[in-house]
């Protein structure tokens, strides 16, 4: 049960954030829409994002939390605080370093990342600007990672979980400056929202290590040195720099390609945003708690408990992701329209993104399956063996992007990007159970199928739903309207969904109450 709790823990938290990060995409959509402003930012923002996936959610998540962990259940709480003290000194001194020769060779970092920029030199100049602005958040962000590393090891996961929350809130804050003072689709909106992003990573900051702090883990700098720890850690964290980070590579590869279509970048981005709901609430929650918790299972030497974790997180994984996915993939037109669609963002701009969206579902199981195989090989600190997986599903990414963006566009670039994350999920799965690590239980045997036809279900639902309320989706209805008709399509596949699941006994009613109750 306490695998559950926290689950819904970061899961709820993350569901808070994303509600917020909607909210703040609704508003981005209306003052920039996808112009050629939007794409300068998005750009700009994704940029210091891929290298905190890389440097933070990779390379700690992978490496830190397990040695760490067993620093804290071996040799108490003051030889760990030690070992996070260097290992915080290692990672300021090399993301600072990274950070000061980005800002340097920004022109051509932008030129690599965004290469159909160069062609229009308004937009590439701006692109500049922003990132050079936004860059600096990676500092705090990979603090603010090492941070979590130690709260989620302590299994506090409130405060790690909370922290995007403050993200939102405050380009939310920026987004309404820059509107009130008309700053609609014009250079002076980017920046807004650049120094926005700085603003919050220091936010961020703050309220993760106040939370620390109030566990005795308030961290010192040290002066570095290459301990033997510190040498582990750096040997586990170079492959999970690339390993931990794979959807961010993706997408990161995807944005690079993109920017040779007008208003690509920011079609994907908006997809981009609907995805990392579920995947957020789901894909998160899996990977902060259960690398923890799979550690502390190895360490006792203890490989049934191991094993029921990894299957019950697929369980949860199975049981929130599949419906989702086929949601997004059978209903993406209301879903953005009513979302995005108004001042600066246009029906076409719509009909482009919800199909970028449709694309995307197809993967969304595979990107939260690899959140729940990773921690089998992090936890038996084994980075090298994902990071040659990440090699294989990168190529296929990229190959298929390739192969596919010439004929349709951005929407090639989404499929490849789905197509990556199964080939990755489906090669860790397969190399888990052949080393004896993984094995499907009686359990998910019985209820997988069940709630692959309860998804199936739900799908015909709303495929038979939406031509009856497409009226009520109408351009010249109200904005409340069509919300009101969204309400509707989503509630009534939720109902049919959860309908099936319960009659199937996939999940009872009194452990549903146990798991609130907890």
């Amino acid at each position: 049960m306490s695998l559950y709790r926290g689950f819904l823990t970061v899961g709820g938290l993350t569901a808070i954030s994303r509600v917020f990060g909607f909210v703040r995409d609704v508003l981005l959509a209306a003052v920039m829409g996808t112009g050629w402003v939007a794409d300068a930012f998005f750009v700009a923002f994704r940029f210091p994002n891929l290298f905190r996936a890389l440097f933070a959610e990779g390379a700690f998540n992978s490496a830190f939390v397990p040695l760490f962990t067993k620093r804290l259940r071996g040799e108490g709480d003051v030889r760990a605080r030690e070992f996070a003290e260097e290992a915080l000194s290692i990672l300021l001194v090399g993301v600072t370093a990274t950070v000061i020769l980005a800002e340097i060779f920004m022109p051509y970092l932008v030129r690599a990342i965004a290469p159909g920029f160069s062609e229009d030199k308004q937009k590439f100049e701006l692109a500049v600007l922003l990132t050079r602005i936004t860059f600096p958040y990676l500092v705090c962000m990979s603090l603010v990672a090492l941070a979590a590393g130690v709260l989620n090891a302590h299994q506090k996961f409130r405060a790690p979980a909370a922290t995007p929350i403050l993200l939102n809130l405050v380009l939310i804050a920026v987004t309404l400056f820059a509107a009130a003072s008309g700053f609609r689709d014009q250079p002076e909106a980017g920046i807004v929202q650049a120094w926005g992003v700085a603003i919050a990573g220091f936010a961020q900051l703050l309220f993760v290590a106040w939370a620390a702090r109030g566990l005795g883990m308030d961290l010192r700098f040290r002066l570095p040195r290459l301990t033997p720890d510190m040498r582990r850690l750096v040997k586990l964290a170079v492959p999970g720099l690339i390993t931990g980070g794979i959807n961010q590579v993706n997408i990161f590869i995807g944005t690079m390609i993109a920017s040779l279509q007008a208003s690509a970048v920011s079609y994907l981005y908006y997809a981009d945003r609907v995805m990392q709901l579920p995947l957020g609430m789901v894909g998160i929650a899996i990977g902060v708690v259960l690398l923890p918790t799979l550690t502390r299972h190895l360490a006792d030497a203890d490989e049934p408990a191991a094993l029921a974790s990894q299957n019950r997180s697929l369980e949860f994984a199975l049981l929130l992701t599949l419906p989702a996915s086929v949601a997004l993939i059978v209903i993406p037109d209301p879903i953005i329209q009513v979302l995005f669609q108004r001042g600066s963002f246009t029906p076409e701009a719509t009909r482009q993104v919800s199909l970028a969206l449709a694309a995307y579902a197809a993967g969304l199981t595979a990107f939260v399956m690899t959140k729940v195989f990773l921690p089998g090989f992090f936890a038996r600190e084994d980075t090298a063996t994902p990071m040659r997986f990440v090699a294989a599903s990168v190529a296929v990414n990229v190959g298929g992007s390739l192969l596919m963006f010439p004929y349709i566009g951005h929407v090639g670039i989404a499929i490849a990007t789905s197509l990556s994350g199964w080939t990755n999920a489906l090669l860790l799965m397969i190399t888990l159970m052949r080393r004896g690590h993984f094995r499907f239980d009686d359990a998910l045997k019985r209820r997988a199928p069940r709630i692959v036809a309860a998804s199936v279900a739900m799908g015909g639902a709303l495929y038979w739903l939406e031509p009856v309320l497409d009226p009520y989706f109408a351009a010249d209805r109200s904005t409340m309207k069509q919300a009101g008709a969204m309400l509707l399509l989503v509630t009534s596949g939720a109902a049919v969904y959860a309908a099936v699941i319960l009659a199937s006994g996939v999940v009872r009613l009194s452990a549903l109450r146990r798991a609130m109750r907890a």
